[in-house]
């Protein structure tokens, strides 16, 4: 049987770990959410409905406090043909880097009359 300073540890330890698990879902779903409204803006088809961690790492804010940034990977397709990979970067659930699907540009038809 555990003593009670084990267990209170224990407890404490597992308490950590379910908030670092929730942190990682939250920030999952958060770049789901964006990954799939930018392919919608840009009228390309989002492919796989998911997105994919790619990295962690410790930053500090403009604030100044440390904080959890995590990157995420996508993949879409303009033709539904060809794949593409996106990428966006959340610092907590702050969106700051995205590389991925664009909003097409207008075309400007000029008369040369």
């Amino acid at each position: 049987m555990l003593d009670f300073p084990t267990m209170i540890f224990a407890m404490l330890a597992a308490f950590a770990a379910f908030l670092w698990w929730s942190g990682a879902r939250a920030a999952a779903e958060r770049a789901g959410q964006l990954g799939r409204e930018a392919c919608e803006r840009a009228g390309v088809q989002w492919l796989d409905q998911a997105v994919h961690a790619h990295s962690m790492r410790l930053r500090r804010g403009d604030d100044g406090r440390l904080g959890v940034e995590r990157s995420f990977r996508f993949e879409y397709s303009e033709d539904g043909m060809q794949r593409h990979i996106g990428q966006l970067v959340l610092r907590g659930e702050h969106l700051v880097a995205f590389s991925g699907p664009t909003r097409p540009q207008p075309v400007s038809l000029h008369s040369t009359h």
